[in-house]
């Protein structure tokens, strides 16, 4: 009789363990338990720790409750600009309400992946491609209020959406390269055009200033034959002295006179040059009035009230006192024989 009991005991202990261990439950801090007794769904949310459920009755479904980031596959479209994209994005999603999340829908993992799937390919159908390329905050946030529209009947929130990339073909790119080339080009020839015109304004300015001043442009004359000379690869030619442009510069218009007569009494001279030849004395004695001046008589000079009133002359010379004037012919004929 006694032993009969103690096996009772034992039976009874052993049930009590199995049943325990059928009935116990230990749901982790980011899970949420969702019971269903014979099917029908119990009121509570079993939260984080140890709970128990009675065996072959309930069954519990855990749901996790973390941030699930899911990549939307790349979606082909064609942008309302009439351009063919491939873009691609990943969402963020949590689920807020587990009961919700078993009964509303089947599978909301799978739900939401394709929810974003067609809310992408609607985003790019309504948007230009320089939005896809340089405006993706608004987009984003766009997508973001057209998936999570229909997931909060679900117990699920989106909390971020990103369009990851988007992919061109190679004839945009390289259409978009040249707009880019061009467009800066177009800068770096209004920059070069801006920067001609101050620099026409301050050489304006400076050709002011030195106007003033003569001897600022001979310096400056001198500082650019400086810089040419520096480089020690080409030669300079300078075609009249500088010295001659001091003086004209300095002369006045009397002293400009006298050195016009002194040349002409110095053309005038030329002819004593050839006096040796017979050529000049047969000149000279056929036409005794056509015979040059002496050098040691130039012209005299004009008076200074002439001067200051009229324009001098310049005395002419006599064409046939200089037997280097005369035509070939006419030398050969008076040549003696």
């Amino acid at each position: 009789m006694v032993e009969e009991l103690v096996i009772a005991v034992i039976a009874a202990v052993c049930a009590c363990g199995l049943y325990a261990m059928a009935a116990a439950r230990v749901v982790r801090q980011y899970e949420r338990g969702v019971v269903f007794r014979l099917g029908r769904l119990q009121e509570g949310i079993r939260g984080p720790g140890f709970t128990t459920i009675l065996p072959f009755v309930d069954k519990l479904h855990k749901v996790n409750m973390q941030i699930v980031t899911m990549p939307v596959p790349a979606q082909d479209g064609i942008t309302r600009d009439n351009v063919t994209v491939r873009v691609d994005a990943v969402i963020y999603f949590k689920v807020i309400d587990a009961a919700e999340a078993l009964v509303r829908v089947e599978d909301y993992r799978f739900a939401v992946s394709q929810m974003a799937q067609t809310s992408l390919r609607s985003i790019i159908g309504k948007s230009d491609l320089d939005d896809l390329l340089s405006n993706r905050e608004k987009l984003n946030q766009g997508l973001e209020l057209m998936i999570d529209s229909p997931a909060i009947g679900w117990g699920v929130q989106i909390d971020r959406v990103e369009i990851k990339d988007v992919s061109l073909p190679e004839t945009m790119k390289r259409s978009m390269a040249r707009q880019a080339e061009a467009d800066r080009e177009r800068r770096a020839r209004v920059i070069n055009a801006d920067a001609e015109l101050q620099a026409s304004k301050k050489l304006a300015e400076a050709a002011k200033q030195m106007s003033g001043q003569p001897a600022a442009l001979q310096l400056r004359l001198l500082q650019t034959v400086v810089a040419v000379a520096a480089e020690k690869n080409s030669t300079l030619v300078l075609p009249f002295p500088v010295e001659l442009l001091r003086f004209l510069e300095r002369a006045t218009p009397a002293e400009a006179v006298q050195a016009v007569q002194a040349v002409s009494g110095a053309v005038q001279a030329t002819p004593s040059l050839a006096a040796d030849r017979p050529v000049a004395d047969h000149s000279a004695a056929d036409h005794p009035e056509a015979a040059p001046a002496p050098a040691s008589a130039p012209a005299p000079a004009a008076a200074p009230e002439a001067v200051a009133t009229t324009r001098p002359k310049v005395p002419s010379v006599p064409t046939s006192a200089s037997p280097l004037d005369e035509k070939p012919s006419e030398r050969q004929d008076a040549q003696p024989v």
